[in-house]
């Protein structure tokens, strides 16, 4: 019988060895590392997000960006679907694009079109990201255009440069809103290198970064853009009971991390093209896409998603390793995936011990009974 996710987790926090993502906080020991910093330097709790941490933290990010502004914002949920919003009334236009696997579509209940009446349209396939030539192909007048850098249900593929630039100027041409999906643009950088956050950012109109994901803050994200749009979005924050009483301590959790974090990341994408490399030569083993782009990808196995589910929980109790959340179905039949995110706990982990856990997993997985 599959395990609850309680015992999962209970099973999880007994291993020696976790493979994806950053270590997990000890019970209340992120809130007193939050508590200590605000004291350390002084911050005193905002006001329903009227603070000179709140402030000063908003200002930062708005600058890394390039952009006038920036919001501080519960959830990615709440800042996209204010961005499109705004966006939406502006042209007096309903309808907005994006990738058949944006988080939008799959994860969040249509939100967009029971909370805010926006129409959605899909465009390119659901293989690869999306490029200028499926905007091109789409005949009517879109609000905004949708783009997530990079695109974490097909591996955390990434347009090229070219194709991105390709993208921004075609959807200006059309006075088409560009607003980018970016949960991990601190990730996909590092695919753009030489070019800055900056340099990314300023193609699009308006941006919606994460704090929880590559930062590991408590929660939170931030939307940014033209003052003018940023102050529409707080307007609506309110509305939509974004607007807390006190935010500090998802902003303390995120800012007290931050530049550090940011500094890791060249290093995240190193460690994920390194042991990439090395589940590739697992015969049977497939990587998607290899090599990788960011330190996100998938992981494609030749078993049932539910013989690795009981192949790895037998090795979180022989070998007291966790490899992996969560096994999906894949589209081709006897196959499974899993998303493998590279984080500070791979950091610590050398590929010799690492790689031939992966390779027992498949073992155990294929040696049980169908």
């Amino acid at each position: 019988m599959p395990l609850s996710q309680d015992e999962q987790d209970a099973l999880r926090r007994r291993c020696r060895i976790v493979v994806g993502g950053h270590r997990e906080s000890a019970p209340g020991e992120e809130l007193a590392k939050v508590g200590e910093w605000c004291r350390e330097h002084g911050w005193h709790a905002d006001r329903y997000g009227d603070g000179a941490l709140i402030g000063a933290f908003e200002a930062k990010v708005a600058a890394l960006l390039g952009k006038d502004a920036a919001v501080f914002m519960p959830s990615g949920t709440m800042a996209q679907q204010i961005a499109l919003r705004i966006a939406a009334e502006r042209t007096g236009n309903p309808l907005f694009a994006m990738h058949p696997t944006s988080h939008l579509e799959l994860h969040e209940f249509r939100a967009y079109a029971r909370l805010q009446r926006l129409e959605a349209v899909l465009l390119g396939p659901h293989d690869r990201p999306m490029l200028a030539g499926d905007l091109e192909a789409y005949p009517e007048r879109l609000a905004a255009l949708l783009v997530e850098l990079p695109a974490r249900e097909i591996g955390g593929q990434l347009p090229t440069w070219d194709e991105l630039r390709e993208l921004s100027e075609l959807a200006r041409a059309r006075g088409v809103h560009l607003h980018m999906d970016g949960a991990r643009l601190w990730e996909a950088r590092e695919a753009y290198v030489p070019r800055s956050l900056a340099d990314i950012c300023a193609l699009f109109d308006s941006v919606y970064v994460s704090f929880y994901k590559g930062i590991g803050a408590l929660s939170g994200a931030m939307l940014a853009g033209r003052s003018e749009l940023v102050r529409e979005a707080r307007v609506w924050r309110k509305r939509l009971g974004g607007t807390l009483w006190q935010l500090h301590p998802y902003v303390a959790s995120a800012a007290m991390r931050f530049d550090a974090q940011l500094a890791k990341m060249p290093a995240y994408r190193a460690r994920a093209l390194a042991l990439a490399d090395h589940l590739a030569r697992i015969p049977g083993v497939r990587v998607l896409p290899f090599p990788p782009q960011v330190n996100l990808f998938h992981v494609y196995w030749p078993a049932s998603a539910a013989a690795l589910t009981v192949a790895r929980d037998r090795l979180a109790e022989d070998d007291s390793a966790w490899i992996a959340g969560r096994f999906s179905a894949a589209p081709l039949p006897g196959w499974s995936y899993q998303e493998l995110y590279v984080g500070d706990n791979l950091l610590a982990l050398d590929d010799a011990v690492v790689a031939p856990l992966f390779a027992k997993l498949l073992a155990v997985a294929q040696a049980a009974p169908a």
